[in-house]
């Protein structure tokens, strides 16, 4: 079950110790499911429980629930697994203080994750008020996330092969897509294409709205069938090895108005005006700012959000989104090796009309290449 390389897991855990050494840090408290995914290999949804990774001194450690304790074993190189035991009076971080005095980190400087769906609000004080005073706790949500922005070329075949699965499941809607399909079927016929070509849950629930549901650009519960006229709103992930490689469009049904057409034009425009800068050297403000002046330059900055895209990764629910984003202020700088996902969303609510173009790229010493087969066409069924 370990999905890449010993060479590749040493790299990473000479990354992150010179990472530590750079920032001063003793030690770092692991919550984040991404990081542990990174650094061992571990695979599992029981990061909606108390789970921490304790790195420093010498191996890692885990702490986990028992029901983790041979997920750990199988999916990991983690060598070391420690249990706290369930029942309603249980407090994990009384656990966590006595690892960290067997490790002898107590009274050091230690990194802590805390942006992250791994540690929440109610864990997150139960931990500060065990060792806030016995430990010298030091922000280190972007730690890793930092080392995992550039992907190995292990990592980038996975990425690769998320692309071909994106594909796929676009490929699938479009021949199912018709007057009076329900999207739930579409949806189906998405998913089937790409777990039968052995790819994985997304981070996050795919985004599907016909009519002016097309105007949601979040999942949101019940399903309707296509009129004769309509638009549908799709973005949704090829996922392998939880690596992610995302795409944005909107299909017309029946007839296309005016509106669709240029709003298409539009951000097909944006959307290569963005790839142009997304390259080594650039920051991710200025492919924002590609986005901006573009729409506004094409009389569709009204429509446009106040963010275009993300970079992606390996991810766990419930978010395929890494926390850097293409917005203003955004000083993330570019470089070879980095994932990311372009979209270009125009919604005009007043008229009820949607349009959405996105692709994901990987980026080369040469500029962005796009990893979509798809042409930049509007299509219509």
């Amino acid at each position: 079950m370990l999905h890449f390389s010993d060479n590749e897991f040493d790299r990473r855990r000479k990354a992150l110790e010179k990472a530590l050494e750079a920032a001063g840090l003793d030690g770092i408290l692991l919550f984040s499911p991404e990081s542990q995914y990174w650094l061992t290999g571990y695979d599992t949804f029981g990061f909606c429980f108390f789970q921490c990774l304790i790195v420093g001194g010498d191996e890692p450690v885990l702490l986990t629930r028992s029901a983790d304790k041979l997920q750990a074993e199988i999916t990991s190189n983690i060598n070391d697994v420690r249990i706290w035991i369930d029942n309603d009076q249980a407090n994990p971080a009384v656990d966590l203080k006595n690892l960290l005095k067997e490790k002898q980190l107590l009274g050091k400087r230690v990194g802590i994750e805390t942006d992250t769906h791994g540690l929440t609000g109610f864990n997150y004080k139960r931990t500060i008020d065990q060792i806030g005073s016995e430990v010298d706790l030091v922000e280190a949500s972007d730690l890793i996330s930092k080392l995992r922005l550039i992907k190995s070329e292990e990592e980038l075949t996975y990425v690769k092969r998320a692309a071909t699965l994106a594909d796929d499941a676009f490929d699938a809607a479009v021949t199912i897509a018709a007057p009076g399909v329900d999207e739930g079927t579409i949806l189906a016929g998405m998913h089937n294409a790409i777990f039968s070509g052995g790819g994985d849950y997304p981070g996050n629930e795919f985004i599907i709205g016909s009519a002016e549901n097309a105007l949601l650009v979040r999942y949101a519960t019940g399903t309707r069938k296509l009129s004769a006229n309509d638009q549908l709103n799709l973005e949704w992930a090829g996922v392998y090895r939880h690596y992610h490689s995302c795409l944005m469009r909107t299909l017309l049904v029946g007839k296309s108005s005016q509106q669709h057409k240029d709003m298409f034009e539009a951000g097909v425009s944006a959307l290569l005006a963005c790839e142009e800068k997304l390259k080594p050297g650039n920051n991710m403000e200025q492919v924002f700012m590609a986005h901006c002046d573009t729409l506004d330059r094409l009389g569709m900055g009204e429509y446009k959000l106040n963010a275009c895209g993300y970079s992606l990764g390996a991810r766990y629910t419930p978010s395929w989104m890494e926390r850097e984003m293409f917005r203003a202020g955004a000083t993330t700088e570019i470089k070879p090796g980095m994932v990311f996902f372009l979209h270009m969303i125009l919604l005009d609510g007043n008229n009820k009309v949607a349009m959405c173009t996105g692709r994901t790229s990987i980026v080369s010493e040469a500029g962005s290449t796009p990893l979509s087969r798809l042409p930049l066409e509007l299509v219509t069924v």
